[in-house]
């Protein structure tokens, strides 16, 4: 007997995915701390590398022009700014290509697969200029590794944050499943910092400082290349995904997400949040050694303790949310951001040992990136999921590109304006600039504070 066809109704797997055990996540989570350490560098170490901190003799020589283009621009800002912002055009096009596509292994893993190495490769070549002397030939080396790096980025990121979504079949699945890419997050955060000791180690051996600096990049970037392969190779995407091919056009498939007003509200503060965010993993080797007057390897203990922190803080945050709410602890986050600058910007007139002090704004910074960490990729799950039950359209990956491309206006905006801000002082007998930055922050904070207030969860 043949089976009747049921015309109009939208298209379902046969068998609904097997649920996703810890194990399996937890291979899939090494994908996360991959692509997190790969792009470490790029994020947090290109303006220290390009504009280094004026303390004494610099680490580094003078790659590109240092001094301001159209009076209040820097070319490293430039050229970050608009990877950031090319990234950014290239997540919904390419959540909409791997929404659509059709591959044996998976429409997630066939990205996850061929973009891991040269998202490795391109992070790792913008530390390695033409030149050791200031030439037009680094900028424009520099402005290619940027815009290969940024692609590539789209390339491997936006399916796999589809996936995780996709891995995980109720709100609570949401919740842990995002619980477990937070916690590897955060270890390739840490792992990142280690670049500052591993330069140190390379520096006793004898190295010059730049070629310590672009040894100890190499090996994180081949470590991050090894993880990020992990997932492509070893989760079973049809097992345990819910994966629904999409045939809505690319315009359509955009509307359906964009234009859900209350949702933009979310992007809003998620914007502001990720303004912010920058602005401190970009500013921290500064605050470290102008604001507080530490040694450098300083920096590296407190992304240590900050992240150590949020790591401990990531399983009780999801407790205490099941009790209180998103809303509320997302909220209680902002405001503890905002505090954070305040108190870094007026570091340097507070008497308190600076070391102290670093510790203890380290343990601050802890929870609301804990609360960062695990709560808006479960609110844009939750966010798709509804958006799959109302319309039946599965836009998921779309969602997350949607997502990301706010996320980088953010870090965009914030590596073009940074650097800017650095112009009015970054060295320990006018650090105006860098305390400009840290307010600036706090200010961000704040508006993202009043922009979430007004999202209604789902």
């Amino acid at each position: 007997m043949s089976k009747r066809k049921h015309i109009g109704m939208p298209a379902v797997q046969p068998v609904g995915p097997q649920h996703t055990p810890l194990r399996v996540l937890a291979v899939f989570a090494l994908g996360q701390m991959g692509w997190s350490l790969a792009s470490f560098g790029a994020g947090n170490l290109l303006v220290y590398f390009y504009m280094p901190p004026e303390q004494g003799i610099s680490s580094f020589p003078s790659y590109i022009y240092q001094g301001p283009v159209f009076w209040i621009l820097t070319l490293v800002g430039l050229l970050s700014a608009l990877g950031r912002l090319l990234d950014g055009v290239a997540d919904p096009l390419i959540a909409w290509w791997s929404d659509r596509k059709k591959a044996r292994s998976g429409k997630r893993r066939w990205f996850l697969l061929r973009g891991a190495i040269p998202l490795a490769f391109f992070g790792a070549l913008i530390f390695f200029p033409q030149s050791e002397a200031e030439s037009a030939t680094n900028f424009v080396w520099l402005a290619f590794c940027l815009i290969f790096y940024y692609l590539f980025f789209a390339f491997y990121v936006i399916p796999y944050n589809a996936l995780m979504a996709e891995l995980s079949h109720s709100r609570e699945d949401r919740m842990r499943t995002s619980v477990v890419v937070s916690v590897a997050w955060a270890l390739g955060f840490v792992l990142g910092n280690g670049v500052y000791i591993l330069k140190g180690y390379f520096e006793d051996a004898g190295m010059r400082s730049p070629e310590a600096f672009q040894q100890a990049i190499m090996y994180l970037h081949i470590a991050a290349a090894v993880l990020m392969l992990i997932p492509a190779l070893f989760v079973n995407e049809n097992k345990y995904a819910h994966t629904v091919q999409d045939t809505q056009p690319f315009w359509q498939s955009l509307k359906s997400v964009a234009a859900d007003r209350n949702f933009r509200w979310f992007l809003t503060s998620y914007f502001l949040y990720w303004l912010s965010l920058t602005f401190i993993q970009m500013g921290v080797s500064y605050y470290v050694t102008v604001l507080l007057g530490l040694d450098l390897s300083m920096a590296f203990m407190f992304s240590l303790a900050s992240f150590a922190g949020s790591f401990i803080l990531f399983f009780p945050v999801k407790w205490v949310t099941g009790r209180v709410g998103k809303k509320a602890m997302l909220s209680a986050s902002f405001i503890i951001f905002a505090s954070i600058f305040l108190i870094t910007s007026a570091s340097t007139m507070i008497t308190f040992p600076k070391e102290w002090l670093l510790y203890g704004i380290a343990g601050l910074a802890s929870i609301p990136l804990a609360v960062f960490g695990v709560l808006p990729n479960a609110i844009v799950g939750d966010e798709a999921d509804y958006n799959f039950r109302t319309t039946g359209q599965s836009v998921t990956a779309m969602f997350y590109g949607v997502t990301a491309f706010t996320m980088k206006l953010g870090i965009s905006i914030a590596n073009l304006v940074f650097p800017s801000l650095l112009l009015f002082g970054r060295s320990t007998a006018d650090p105006l600039g860098i305390q400009f930055t840290s307010l600036a922050a706090a200010a961000f904070c704040l508006m993202g504070w009043v922009s979430f207030r007004k999202y209604d969860l789902r």
